[in-house]
């Protein structure tokens, strides 16, 4: 059973990369295979993330890291511009990326959602269309499809907001 999130540091690195591989296998066997191709995200990436104090771990009763996941505060450059769609406001919001578990406890991603609302009201995330786990979660838990962004690297992404 999960027992809390905390803010990753830099000695859970290798950790929260384990997860991530995990979670790309995880990933493909749903169909989702190109979403974090290759060995994204990059160690160094995240060690970025844990420094900049974007990256949480989840913790379950055997003190076990069995999911991370990022959250910034502040405008995502990324979420400027949407297509055939729009933001339900346009008021400050937290951005969800990457919510990646370990495969040993049920309902992560439940979890760190309802977690970062405590933290925020406002939340935006994004998915890749073949992420139908993730569309689902998001659809089950009352976010609203808003339309497609384009991340940095010019890939789609559907884009979703829940406000409290």
């Amino acid at each position: 059973m999960i027992t809390r999130i905390r803010p990753t540091v830099p000695a859970d690195l290798p950790d929260v990369m384990s997860i991530y591989a995990i979670a790309r296998e995880q990933m493909s066997r749903t169909g989702n295979a190109t979403q974090w191709a290759g060995s994204y995200p990059a160690a160094s990436f995240i060690a970025e993330e844990i420094v900049a104090g974007h990256s949480f771990v989840c913790v379950n009763e055997k003190n076990e890291l069995v999911g991370t996941f990022c959250l910034v505060h502040g405008e995502d450059p990324t979420y400027a511009q949407i297509y055939e769609g729009q933001w339900l406001n346009d008021k400050p919001y937290v951005t969800l990326h990457r919510i990646a578990s370990a495969g040993k406890e049920k309902g992560l991603a439940k979890y760190c959602i309802d977690w970062c609302f405590t933290q925020h009201a406002n939340i935006r995330v994004d998915t890749h269309r073949d992420n139908r786990v993730m569309q689902h979660i998001l659809q089950s838990m009352g976010f609203n499809y808003c339309g497609i962004i384009y991340v940095s690297n010019g890939s789609e992404r559907l884009a979703y907001q829940k406000v409290l």
